[in-house]
């Protein structure tokens, strides 16, 4: 199973959609919160410069925020990445 990682801040509605559908999927993940400076700071520097949350990797590999995940599974793409070992 993969190892994903998500940035999330509270109140997030996007954060909400996107935890929601990996827990559909039956997926474990780690939540990050990016409401500290520091956090959101490395967030920042992995995700490419991006700041809005949430910000979602997969192995490592940004994925982008919850339309970009929801735009994987819709395209039938998102259970091979999940699949893939960490």
């Amino acid at each position: 199973m993969a190892k994903v990682e998500i940035y999330t801040t509270g109140f997030c509605p996007y954060c909400i959609r996107a935890k929601a559908l990996l827990k559909k999927k039956g997926v474990a993940f780690e939540e990050i919160d990016a409401s500290d400076p520091d956090v959101r700071e490395k967030m920042v520097e992995r995700a490419g410069g991006r700041r809005t949350v949430p910000e979602i990797f997969i192995n490592g590999t940004i994925i982008g925020g919850y339309d970009e995940l929801k735009a994987l599974d819709d395209a039938e793409q998102l259970d091979a990445l999940l699949a893939q070992p960490d």
